[in-house]
């Protein structure tokens, strides 16, 4: 098994199949697709977010490379190479040291990494090749509450600008031609992801997910 060539490195790439289906089949790994597919659905038990299962997709990814390259890594030796390589928590220094200490190894660590995918592939894969979808129960839930949150970030907008009108006509403020931007954060201290509060409710949770899985 080598990397993907350059011209499947993108998710976007035009062509029957989305690049976590290529992915899987370079790497001998069709079967993950299965569990991937249970994960998110909650088939296993409690629902995994599209974050946990795309760290969990580039953790078996690597896995495979360091087997081929003979390490036979380890329980626990790949989630640990792979927060090395990916953690935000990770300082430059240690992240290019597990880079040369893999690389002298024997693992083509650039093209490992360009088959690494993201959450919005794996929401992709599943949904367009798998056709894997939600219960209708969650799914409202969750198409609820963004639309609530989005109504009132509209709202917001409205009212900012509508003030932000008068002010200026009565000549109380000075601002030349102004759009409102209205942007929720949700700051988590225990992971110290941050995110807009949308965007959040859509990935499936915040990077707490990916530290426990």
């Amino acid at each position: 098994m080598t990397g993907m060539s350059d011209a499947d490195d993108t998710e976007t790439a035009p062509g029957p199949r989305g690049k976590v289906e290529r992915v899987l089949e370079a790497y001998g790994l069709e079967g993950l697709g299965d569990e991937l597919e249970r994960r998110w659905t909650g088939a296993t038990g409690d629902r995994e977010s599209l974050r946990s299962l795309a760290d969990r997709f580039n953790r078996a990814v690597l896995r495979t490379a360091l087997d081929e390259a003979g390490a036979s890594p380890l329980d626990g030796e790949v989630e640990n190479t792979y927060r090395l390589l990916r953690g935000d928590d990770v300082s430059p220094g240690m992240r290019t040291e597990v880079r040369r200490q893999l690389e002298r190894g024997g693992v083509d660590l650039d093209s490992v990494e360009s088959d690494f995918v993201s959450h919005q592939a794996i929401h992709t894969y599943l949904r367009e090749h798998r056709g894997a979808e939600l219960e209708t129960e969650e799914v409202s839930r969750i198409e609820k509450e963004t639309q609530t949150i989005r109504r009132l970030q509209g709202r917001i907008s409205v009212v900012t600008e509508s003030g932000l009108t008068r002010l200026s006509n009565a000549g109380d403020v000075t601002v030349g031609d102004f759009e409102v931007l209205t942007d929720v954060q949700v700051y988590c201290s225990d992971c110290g992801s941050q995110y807009e509060a949308v965007e959040l409710i859509e990935r499936g949770g915040c990077d707490c997910e990916s530290d426990t899985a």
